[in-house]
């Protein structure tokens, strides 16, 4: 199933002239474009603040790289309370992640970042220490499952990640999850507004652990504009509509547990180079669903 999941370029994309592949490009101007044509994003504004939105637009005006460096973003008034509040706009690095991970009951670490100068949420799961264990409260490790549309039709399962393949064959090692980490587009499918990593006190943010992608339990991925909650460690394959020109596409990402949101986020491959992790653009599409 090469291709399969070989995404379309986003809207704006260019003719590169030299080897007559579409490139996408995403200017300060269109992200500003994304970010406010909802409501959510006018909310999410006067919640984060516009430090935080001014932060995402200092990311690189092209995504046409094939890497580039995430970085953490401090939501304005946050500095205090989440621990990687005095590394604003630092790359992150798996390092940072490993060490907070090692503060938590359950080995989990999360932060908010901007790649490209959109908006990302990154998860550090152990989950090869806890792979081969059963289920159990405070054991975290990445899990397959089912995948349904915004109308409970069957889309596919998470294990077909494994199925994805490069060109010349061989597994997209990029996609499937590596490091212990996901890398993920951070707009929630509701109103694109911006979910947060444990940025508000409350039971979905607790350092508690309940697996198996169901809303109970902390560590959830919680929009604060609407409540819409995400389990990190659930993989499934899920769709969405572009919500300009009424496309659908495929994508693989994390499930939804509560809330409004239709599906669950998009998953952004990503390698990590001397310890920095960077995304990779080679799937165009995940973040058309707020054009």
């Amino acid at each position: 199933m090469a291709r399969q999941f070989r995404l379309r370029p986003a809207p704006g994309a260019g003719e590169d002239e030299s080897n007559g592949r579409e490139v996408t490009t995403l200017d300060r101007r269109r992200f500003m474009k994304y970010t406010f044509n909802a409501a959510g994003g006018v909310i999410a504004m006067a919640s984060l603040g516009a430090v935080g939105f001014a932060s995402f637009l200092m990311g690189q005006a092209s995504t046409g790289s094939a890497a580039t460096g995430v970085k953490y973003w401090v939501p304005s008034g946050a500095e205090d309370t989440v621990w990687y509040g005095d590394m604003h706009l630092q790359l992150m690095k798996k390092s940072h992640l490993v060490a907070e991970a090692a503060n938590s009951d359950t080995g989990m670490a999360g932060a908010q970042g901007v790649w490209s100068g959109m908006p990302i949420n990154i998860v550090y799961i152990p989950h090869e220490e806890n792979e081969s264990k059963p289920p159990a409260e405070g054991v975290p490790r990445i899990q397959y499952g089912e995948g349904r549309d915004a109308s409970g039709a069957f889309v596919g399962h998470g294990r077909e990640i494994f199925d994805v393949t490069l060109e010349d064959g061989s597994p997209d090692l990029t996609l499937q999850p590596h490091d212990n980490i996901l890398l993920l587009f951070s707009r929630c499918p509701h109103l694109c507004c911006i979910p947060g990593w444990q940025l508000v006190a409350n039971d979905f943010t607790a350092d508690n652990w309940l697996p198996g992608g169901v809303d109970a339990g902390g560590n959830k991925l919680f929009c604060i504009c609407h409540s819409s909650r995400y389990d990190p460690t659930m993989l499934e394959k899920n769709s969405n509509r572009n919500r300009n020109d009424g496309s659908t596409f495929e994508y693989f990402g994390v499930r939804l547990t509560g809330g409004p949101a239709p599906v669950g986020l998009p998953l952004i491959p990503f390698v990590v180079t001397d310890d920095v992790i960077e995304g990779l653009d080679t799937y165009q599409e995940w973040y058309t669903f707020c054009d």
